[in-house]
């Protein structure tokens, strides 16, 4: 039987004597291990009765110890989203969780211009143990990769997964480690490098992303693993995660990643001298962004132990690393 096959789930709570003050839909969320906005529904529409008393309640009344609830937790609903057969590489996966190795070109969420063929509609053909997040069945997304970065992506089954997901994230206690190739050499007097620089909307195009001052903080760091030539091999670790953050934060140092088609400073040709003609060989051969989620690492979200996964370069950009050694 499936989750949405399921009835509704009852569960009854009592307020501890160390919780009061504490408002009704947070101690809700916290005690039942789901999103607060799912909580609010549920009093909205009547699911959450006092048991010790006939007594209405708001979502910001305090609670007091002593306080019994009833909740009755609504079936996971169908989602209206698609599931398809399509290749999905997952790589580890639990009753809470599922990383996937997303293949480049693969957009994340169905979007205008993208309903059909993302990774929610492969990942609902291939979970078959959904547990309902936001009270649908279909798998959390708690951070996204561009549509032709490759690499390691967490999904979230449950409410409680997710919402200890985007616990960890705001908290900056996941580690996300890129590689990237970039133009030209970073120069530094401190290594690893970071970039303090926020980013917002262009206000030019609205498709871009740009530093601006009043755009929201973004924080990325930089190793420099190789050098070639005309180029650079970097290690890259968000600490936050805006919207193209590595991408943009790099093209302002003024040393875009190789293959990058928006944020780019004349790719190749922006390479002056003896070394453009090793660039343009370079550039003929990365067919994308030279940017891959090489690793993650974070706290296991319900049970605690260490999940630490990697992923090696897939072919097109192996073959282009390799090619750059092998020149330089």
């Amino acid at each position: 039987m499936t989750e949405a096959d399921r009835a509704a789930d009852y569960r009854e709570v009592e307020v501890g004597a160390d919780e009061a003050g504490a408002r009704l839909d947070a101690w809700l969320s916290d005690r039942l291990e789901v999103s607060r906005t799912r909580v609010q529904r549920w009093l909205a529409a009547g699911d959450v009765r006092r048991l010790d008393a006939e007594v209405d309640h708001a979502k910001s009344d305090a609670v007091e110890p002593g306080w019994r609830f009833g909740v009755t937790v609504p079936a996971p609903k169908k989602t209206e989203l698609v599931a398809e057969d399509l290749p999905l590489d997952i790589v580890w996966e639990d009753d809470d969780l599922a990383i996937v190795n997303k293949a480049a070109g693969m957009v994340v969420h169905p979007a205008p211009g993208h309903p059909r063929g993302t990774l929610v509609n492969a990942l609902l053909h291939h979970l078959d143990s959904l547990g309902g997040v936001g009270g649908r069945l279909r798998p959390g997304i708690v951070h996204r990769l561009d549509r032709e970065t490759s690499g390691l992506l967490v999904v979230a089954k449950t409410d409680r997964a997710q919402t200890g997901l985007q616990e960890a994230l705001r908290k900056r206690r996941v580690k996300r480690l890129y590689t990237a190739m970039t133009w030209g050499h970073i120069r530094s007097d401190a290594w690893p490098l970071r970039i303090d620089a926020p980013i917002g909307r262009d206000g030019k195009d609205r498709k871009r992303m740009t530093v601006r001052p009043d755009g929201r903080k973004a924080v990325t760091r930089l190793r420099v693993r190789e050098d070639f030539p005309a180029a650079q091999l970097l290690d890259v670790a968000l600490q936050t995660g805006r919207t193209h953050q590595i991408r943009v934060h790099l093209w302002y140092l003024g040393h875009p990643i190789v293959g990058e088609p928006v944020y780019e400073r004349g790719g190749a040709l922006g390479i002056s001298g003896p070394t453009q003609g090793w660039a343009r060989g370079l550039e003929r051969r990365t067919p994308r962004q030279f940017l891959h989620a090489a690793e993650l690492a974070f706290d296991h979200p319900v049970r605690g132990e260490r999940v630490r996964v990697a992923a090696p370069l897939p072919d097109d950009l192996a073959a282009a690393l390799s090619w750059a050694r092998d020149h330089a």
